[in-house]
């Protein structure tokens, strides 16, 4: 299930997108990423009249068993406290994708709380929280798999309602751990720089949180001392982050424009990277955040976000604020003016 047949846009298209750009009326590249943006989105849907319709946010929440090594301020309660929450439109994601005109879909994959009768949250249970990976995989093969699996449903139930733009965001206490971790071993990075205070932990608990990594990066080793990819995503990940991977995986297969947003799902565009390198023309990195680290990824990801605003919320906050931006992109491609057309002699 988590094969992808995902293709690089075809090239041939790129030099006519770039002349339209170029002959619309304003001094050549003087729209700086919106032009970049613009022809992003354009390259992505094979079009000189590119749309952004329908977007769809999909919060994806879960437990980690790593979280009770207590590497978090925050206790996991808050996981589905925080998803009811939502439910009543009451969280930063709510009032984002009001704003910007998202469909909000709340997906419980892994949270280690009966949601099940809670209206407005998708049940697509793959287990009731991972197991702890200071001890061992936190999910088999199995659940990993299901995690694919539920990413292509979710995916394509908002491509074929006419979605164009998908925004992934995550609710899981903890998830700055696998996060980290995944950082280190994918970029090659020392673990103790890919560590931050994640919700807002003290120096002592940061320590404490580095140690705890530590230790289960060195038993990960013992365990498995010839690792593919595969297994560092399935050892670490939480079941909201390996299905996030999915999502953005089957979203670059169907060609649709893939928002990332901070720290967690930037690491989760790692990961799907290491498995489908061709997935990154479909994504736009949207947000640098304020977790130690998040920089570096970005950078060995040669990544440039379009925003660096301080926010660490997680819930895919910085990709919706970054929305109106891919709005302003293709309202240029679509609607500005030529200079024949306005009858203006090129001025560049």
């Amino acid at each position: 299930m988590n094969s992808f047949q995902i293709d690089i846009p075809d090239e041939a298209l790129r030099p006519i997108i770039q002349d339209k750009i170029n002959n619309l009326n304003k001094p050549k590249g003087s729209l700086g990423r919106l032009e970049e943006l613009a022809e992003q989105i354009c390259m992505i849907q094979q079009t000189l009249s590119p749309s952004l319709a329908r977007p769809c946010h999909l919060l994806l929440g879960g437990d980690h068993g790593i979280e009770r090594e207590g590497v978090s301020v925050s206790p996991r309660e808050v996981t589905w406290q925080q998803m009811v929450n939502f439910t009543r439109g009451g969280g930063g994601v709510n009032l984002f994708c009001r704003q910007h005109g998202f469909r909000l879909r709340i997906v419980d994959v892994g949270v280690d709380y009966d949601l099940s009768e809670v209206d407005g949250i998708l049940n697509r249970k793959v287990g009731w929280g991972t197991r702890n990976f200071l001890y061992g995989w936190a999910m088999t093969e199995v659940e990993f798999e299901r995690c694919f699996m539920v990413g292509r449903e979710l995916v394509d139930a908002c491509a074929d309602d006419g979605c164009r733009v998908m925004c992934v965001g995550e609710m899981g206490i903890a998830n700055t751990s696998p996060s980290s971790i995944w950082m280190s071993l994918f970029c090659g990075i020392p673990l103790a720089d890919c560590i931050g205070a994640g919700a807002g932990l003290h120096a002592e608990g940061v320590r404490h949180k580095k140690e705890v990594l530590a230790r289960a990066v060195e038993h990960f080793q013992h365990d498995c001392p010839f690792p593919t990819d595969t297994d560092i995503i399935r050892y670490f990940g939480g079941y909201e982050m390996v299905t996030a991977v999915g999502v953005m995986l089957r979203a670059a297969e169907r060609k649709m424009v893939v928002l990332v947003d901070g720290f967690i799902m930037t690491a989760c565009a790692l990961a799907a990277l290491r498995l489908h390198p061709a997935a990154k023309a479909y994504m736009v990195f949207t947000h640098c955040g304020d977790e130690s680290g998040h920089r570096r990824m970005l950078e060995a990801l040669q990544a440039s976000p379009l925003l660096s605003l301080g926010l660490r919320l997680g819930e895919g906050t910085g990709a919706l604020c970054a929305f109106p931006l891919l709005d302003s992109a293709v309202r240029m491609v679509n609607e500005m003016n030529n200079f024949d057309n306005a009858h203006i002699t090129k001025y560049f």
